[in-house]
């Protein structure tokens, strides 16, 4: 038995037989019965590579597996001869696949068997071929003996060392060793280049060996071959005494080497070329000599490398860039410089490419006389030829097929007929390889048969939407039908609807349905049935449903939950507290129609539910009990007996310790003169949430002792709560911790999606598991996901709660698993989830877009569906575009923004509605999928008819004298035609008495009308309608005020919500419209607006409407816009009541016309973001429930993004100059400090260290600054007093050294703090020996320092 939707499954094949059909292909169903009887084409399901290097240690073995019904046979070709192999020696096919195995361990040599190999596979159906095999062994030649003269070089010339490795199968990788089997060691001067050879930018006299060895790798054999080493002696200049204090950077200047220009050792001369197949690897190389070692830099002529797939080797001498492509073709330049020269080299990269499938052909299964194609599209450069071949052979060779036509790359059937099953073969090929594609065709007869299970019983609901399955297959596609109860010429129609997948759709089913329903599927080979018996159930509903109730502690509540249903359904009813299942005991129980629970208290209260399920439908109520204190249980009037909470628990014990389980006990405490109802454990872990107390269980109240059950990898520790009427307790003391091991997950990811983000991948998610769910470190997910008519499954691991499949088909469908692994083993796997590779732009249009039956608000559409196999993903809808070029009202200015609407239907028709009349649109139409829109359909013009008029755009009555009535108005907003006039009626009113009805006409350029009044007390009622040739539009209507309220008053009608009806005896001919507006509120989000009008013309013989008007206008005034760059501060003022005080915001961008708006409710202003800077727009507000009533329009432009609040100081260009300017002063002074300092100039450390420095710099004549402090005057008096010098031969203030020399050297020198008399200084410099022991040393005189020749000198002279 099923129920409802169970049989959804079976019922798609069907509909995609259905849309294979029209694709003119046969999709077979999985069903094994099926593919049991279906006989096929042998397939090549496996074969060895195109280019197979063998071991020659092991045995031979060449692939070849193949598929088909019946089991084919296997032949093998050698050298495009015949292969016998039971007559080849050494050579047997393993059974029953086409395998050949070729063994030596009786003898033979395996250079014997190279050659090209091709097995073919063949049965009934046809023949499948594989690749030719060109098998070949392994070889790792030895190094030709050869005797190596000694290599004498001058130091700093370049050298190039040749490896020239034996040329091995596949050749050897090469590296460089001495005889201690070290790697030479290489850098920017020193390396190996791609041919092997060691290359030298310079040679330097460290460089002296014996043991240059180059060494071959053989991957196959794994043997390393050496050759002979190489012995190098440099010629060395004198070396310099004191090279040691020079860094590496002066490595050639210590040496004295003569520097050079930039050579390059490889390639040779201006300009080489390089040529490289698409797909591979791009190695480019240069190596340039010349001392100081060059550097290495690459660029590409007139555009950029491509830096996610380029990668700088070798000190960048070699440039890689992977996966070539098309685009990877042009010309590379390395440049090499040094400090003397720079020189470059130019290599012209061609990037040519095999074949590469664009549209690889596909296996085709047809029905006798239908039609198919089969495509063999290929790419490469050159460009690749197209060969066809059938079972083998050239297809010209083959026999004739009168159902067969090639055109180029494509083979197209017509009314294929039986016995035409074949396997064709695409060969596409060029000078740089081949590919080659098996197809079939399968020329499928089958009977009709159900796929379903048989005679199955749905239930379903009464009244409910229903549909009945009937899975079926058949070649040709059989029709199908549906009968009830064996009677009948078929159900379609009515009450009924055949789908073209074959299911029954029954709208609402009634008592009358049940009963057999029987689908027949027929074609000319036979026909094949199934039968559905349906039931139709009363629903499930609770007639009584629980109630809110309050009521005291220690009281008892009951709550009903009465229930009708069908009495032949089984019916289950559960209770639920705050949405979870709870424990039902002698204080809480049930029966058929209520819940009774006793002696409440606190922990009773909640939310109860009441749920009722039966197999097909459930129902649900809830409600709240509401626990209250008792006045006598205050704790100003409890007894010294009176009930209390109780008492902690103590003495927690732990026993029985075991892998996913424990016993805890416990002593209970004073129940405090109330019984203990329940004892509640809970927990607390160290590892995932430490700190947090969670509920494990609970428990009687007359039991201490309870096996807890744990969970893995988890570190325990508990603690209990007693429970009795009056409360909890304090929780108890914590128990020693418990951990438990490890153990492999216990359930699966749940939640397991596969939704492409782009064309060519899907990405993986799945809900990870919890942190006390994964019962061990170190948690990974196995995602294993294979295409959904494969059988191989990919499998990866990762840590992520995600993954991406790429270089998938468009919207392919796959199945998904996921398994999560820890370290203590697999867990569950998860179920079998389809999951869909992403969506690419629909690529088709729908054709012959056309209407019909044009009418004034809805036309007809017509439009040629796409193939479903164009939408490239889930078909979505047929999405229109239409939008109101103009109105066939002259002048009237109409909005052009585009609307949509949705077509779901694939029979290529539809009604577009909401249309304004005698207006002129345009339309388009595309297709869409779940994430893209195809390209448009041609574009259609078409005019609504002429339809009846809006309301007058306003309609004012102004009392000017006694006896005079002025009525005005003006042109509808919307004509919707040629306006023809306006009607006006009108008549007396006398409290509930009305007077005579008087009918005017006017011409439609009439827009005034002054009516002559008896009497200045008699009251009018007015209505006026404007008319057109389709007939009288929407009426507004207004009644004269009192005599009292006369003076200049003015009163605009138009419709709103506050208009009420009233019914008189008087005939009206139209009814008010009704216009709906769908908007949304938020104030703060851009939204779009569309209305709809819905009129209705009808004639009342005995009534009318009189709306009744309101006293006083509605305005919307002094509309105000403070405009900023991107925003503007917009208010206004109104008159409108709050309730009715919504308002739409109407702005439109003046560049484009684009048209945006946005809701305010119950405000009357906003500050309006998201605006386009430096644009001008224009803006409106008007009422949302009227929107007729709309302020004038204000044309505002926002300011450029240049134009800020305040400016940035850091970005005028005045103060980047000053700071540049005080950055290049700063620095002459550091340099012409340091000059000061090399020619000899000593600090005073002792004297000087602790005196802050002055903020001014003093400088004297000599150019020798003096750094003072604040006291500096007083103390250059006091030592004027101590040495009775004369203020010309004064020393600077702090220092005992003048430049000249002739001012005592300090005592406290920096050279004191050195070793001896020359200070060495570090790199960075710092002296040496800092701060050490001072050494006495003599004063001395004259000038400590030569001057060197320096750059610096000339910026010293100015000082």
């Amino acid at each position: 038995m099923l129920k409802q939707g169970e049989g959804v499954c079976l019922a798609t094949w069907p509909l995609l037989l259905l849309f294979l059909r029209i694709v003119s292909s046969i999709e077979v169903p999985l069903d094994p019965k099926i593919q049991q009887d279906m006989k096929q084409p042998p397939t090549i399901v496996k074969q060895s590579p195109k280019d197979y290097i063998v071991d020659p240690r092991d045995n031979i073995i060449i692939e070849c597996e193949a598929k088909g019904n019946p089991p084919p046979t296997f032949m093998w070709q050698r050298n495009l001869r015949f292969f016998n192999v039971g007559k080849v020696q050494h050579v047997t096919q393993r059974k029953p696949s086409g395998t050949l195995e070729i063994s030596f361990r009786n003898g033979g040599r395996p250079e014997d068997y190279e050659g090209e190999y091709q097995c073919f596979a063949s049965n009934d159906f046809g023949t499948a071929m594989s690749n030719k095999i060109l098998l070949r062994v392994s070889k790792s030649p030895l190094w030709p003996k050869e005797v190596l003269e000694p290599i004498v070089v001058t130091e700093g010339s370049s050298l190039v060392l040749p490896c020239n490795p034996p040329p091995g199968l596949p050749p050897p990788n090469t590296f460089w060793m001495n005889s201690g089997m070290m790697p030479i060691r290489q850098d920017a001067r020193v390396s190996m280049g791609l041919n092997g050879d060691l290359y030298f930018s310079s040679v330097l006299s460290k460089d002296t060996s014996t043991d240059y060895s180059c060494n071959a790798r053989f991957l196959f054999t794994h043997t390393i071959q050496q050759k002979n080493p190489y012995s190098l002696k440099v010629h060395t200049k004198q070396p310099d005494n004191n090279s040691s204090s020079f860094n590496l950077t002066d490595l050639y200047d210590a040496r004295h080497l003569p520097e050079t220009a930039p050579s390059f050792l490889t390639p040779s001369g201006l300009v080489s070329s390089k040529m490289v197949l698409r797909g591979e690897q791009l190695l480019l190389e240069c190596i340039a000599a010349g001392v100081p070692t060059p550097s290495i830099k690459w660029f590409k002529k007139g555009g950029d490398l491509p830096m996610r797939r380029v990668k700088l080797e070798s000190f960048n001498k070699t440039l890689r860039i992977i996966n070539v492509s098309e685009e990877d073709s042009g010309d590379y330049i390395c440049m090499a410089n040094n400090k003397i020269a720079s020189i470059q080299h130019t290599i012209v990269v061609q990037v040519k490419a095999a074949p590469y499938w664009l549209d690889k052909p596909q296996n085709l299964v047809l029905a006798p006389d239908e039609n198919g194609r089969m495509t063999c599209i290929a790419h490469g450069n050159p460009k690749p030829t197209i060969q066809w071949l059938v079972n083998g052979e050239p297809i010209e060779m083959s026999l004739a097929n009168p159902s067969r036509e090639v055109e180029g790359d494509t083979i197209i059937f017509r009314r294929v007929l039986m016995g035409g099953s074949a396997v064709y073969q695409c060969n596409a090929s060029n000078e740089h390889g081949y590919l080659l594609a098996n197809a079939f065709v399968n020329i499928l007869d089958m009977a009709p048969r159900m796929l379903g299970p048989k005679n199955q019983l749905i239930k379903v609901i009464k009244n409910q939407l229903t549909f009945l399955d009937c899975p079926y297959f058949g070649s040709p596609i059989p029709t199908l039908r549906w009968f009830k109860n064996g009677l009948g010429s078929g159900l379609d129609g009515g009450h009924y609807r055949v789908y073209i997948n074959g299911s029954l759709e029954i709208k609402r089913a009634l008592a009358e349905d049940q009963g057999t329903y029987t689908c027949v599927a027929s074609s000319i080979l036979g026909k094949a049935e199934n039968q559905v018996r349906l039931e139709v159930k009363e629903p499930t509903r609770i007639v009584r449903a629980p109630e809110h109730v309050s009521s005291t502690r220690g009281s008892s509540v009951r709550f009903n939950c009465r229930i009708s249903h069908d009495p032949t359904l089984n019916i289950h009813v559960n209770w639920l507290k705050n949405d979870q299942p709870f424990s039902y005991g002698w204080r809480i129980t049930k029966d058929e129609e209520s819940l009774t629970i006793t002696n409440i208290n606190e922990g009773d209260q909640g939310t109860y539910t009441c749920l009722v399920k039966t197999e097909i439908d459930e129902d649900v109520a809830s409600a709240r009990l509401t626990v209250l204190e008792e006045e006598s249980l205050s704790p100003s009037n409890r007894s010294p007996m009176q009930a209390d909470r109780p008492e902690s628990p103590k003495d927690l014990e732990l026993s029985d310790l075991l892998a996913r389980s424990v016993r805890l006990t416990w002593v209970p405490g004073d129940s405090n003169n109330s019984p203990i109802t329940e004892f509640l454990v809970q927990f607390e872990e160290n590892r995932w949430e430490p700190g947090k107390w969670q509920n494990l269980s609970s428990h009687p109240g007359n039991v201490n002792s309870v096996l807890l059950e744990l969970s893995p990898f988890v570190n325990y520790q508990f603690r209990v709560i007693a429970i009795n009427s009056v409360g909890q307790s304090q929780p108890s003391r914590p128990s020693l911790r418990y951990q438990t091991s490890g153990a492999p997950p216990d359930i699966a990811p749940e939640d397991i999606k596969g939704m492409g983000s782009k064309k060519n991948n899907m990405e993986i998610t799945w809900k990870p598991l919890s942190d006390i769910q994964r019962n061990a470190p170190n948690i990974v997910y196995e995602v294993s996901w294979k295409k959904k008519d494969t059988e191989e499954w990919n499998i990866v691991n990762t840590t992520q709660a995600k993954y991406v499949v790429h270089d998938t088909e468009t919207y392919e469908p796959f199945h998904i698993k996921v398994q999560a692994i820890n370290d203590f083993g697999q867990g569950p796997e998860s179920g079998m989830v389809l999951g869909y590779s992403g969506e690419d732009y629909p690529s088709a249009a729908p054709a012959h877009l056309n209407v019909s039956k044009i009418d004034s608000t809805k036309v007809n559409m017509h439009w040629d569906p796409v193939d479903p196999s164009t939408v490239h993903g889930e078909f979505k809808e047929y999405r229109l575009y239409y939008w109101r070029e103009s109105s066939l009202v002259k002048g009237l200015k109409v909005n052009k923004d585009k609307k949509t609407k949705g077509f779901f239907s694939s029979s290529g028709t539809g009604i577009l509605t909401d249309l304004v009349p005698f207006s002129l649109y345009k339309m388009y139409m595309v297709v869409a999928n779940s994430r893209y829109e195809g390209p448009p359909s041609n574009t259609v013009e078409f005019k609504t008819r002429q339809g009846i008029p809006d309301a007058p755009r306003f309609f004012k009555i102004v009392r000017r004298s006694s006896n005079t009535i002025h009525l005005q108005w003006d042109k509808p907003l919307e004509p919707n035609g040629n306006l023809s006039g306006y009607t006006l009626k009108f008549f007396t009113v006398n409290g509930t008495q009305v007077g005579k009805e008087q009918v005017k006409s006017f011409h439609p350029n009439v827009t005034s009308f002054d009516l002559h009044v008896p009497d200045r007390h008699t009251r009018y009622k007015f209505f006026l309608a404007a008319f057109t040739p389709a007939g009288s539009g929407e009426v507004s209507s207004d009644e004269s005020p009192n005599f009292s309220n006369e003076e200049l008053y003015t009163s605009s009608v138009e419709l709103t919500d506050d208009v009420v009806a009233t019914t008189v005896p008087v005939p009206v001919p139209t009814t008010i419209p009704t216009t709906t507006t769908t908007i949304s509120t938020s104030t703060t989000t851009t939204i779009s607006t569309s209305t709809t009008t819905t009129v209705s013309t009808s004639t009342t013989p005995h009534a009318r409407m009189v709306p009744k008007v309101l006293a006083t206008p509605r305005e919307i005034w002094n509309l105000t816009v403070e405009p900023n760059s991107n925003y503007a501060n917009v208010s206004w003022d109104h008159n409108f009541h709050a309730d009715n005080s919504e308002f739409v915001l109407e702005y439109t961008l003046q560049s484009n016309k684009t048209v945006k708006t946005v809701a305010v409710k119950h405000k009357s202003h906003i500050r309006l973001a998201g605006l386009v800077e430096g644009a001008k727009y224009q803006l409106r507000v008007f009422s949302l429930v009227q929107n007729h009533i709309s302020s004038p329009y204000v044309t505002f432009e926002t300011s450029r993004a240049i134009t800020t609040d305040s400016v940035d100081i850091a970005t005028q260009g005045w103060f980047i100059g000053l700071m540049c300017a005080i950055a290049l002063i700063i620095l002459i002074l550091l340099i012409v400090c340091f000059i000061k300092r090399s020619r000899g100039g000593k600090y005073p450390v002792r004297d000087k260290k602790d005196l802050p420095l002055d903020a001014v710099d003093h400088k004297d004549q000599d150019g020798s600054f003096d750094y003072q402090n604040e006291n500096s005057q007083q103390s250059k008096e006091e030592e004027d007093d101590e040495n009775g010098s004369d203020e010309d031969n004064k020393p600077l203030q702090g220092s005992q050294t003048s430049l000249d020399g002739n001012v005592k050297e300090s005592d406290d020198s920096l050279v004191d703090y050195g070793e001896g008399g020359d200070g060495q200084f570090n790199e960075d410099g710092s002296f040496i020996g800092q701060y050490t022991v001072k050494k006495d040393k003599e004063e001395t005189e004259g000038n400590e320092s030569s001057e060197a020749t320096s750059p610096v000198n000339a910026i010293y002279s100015l000082a």
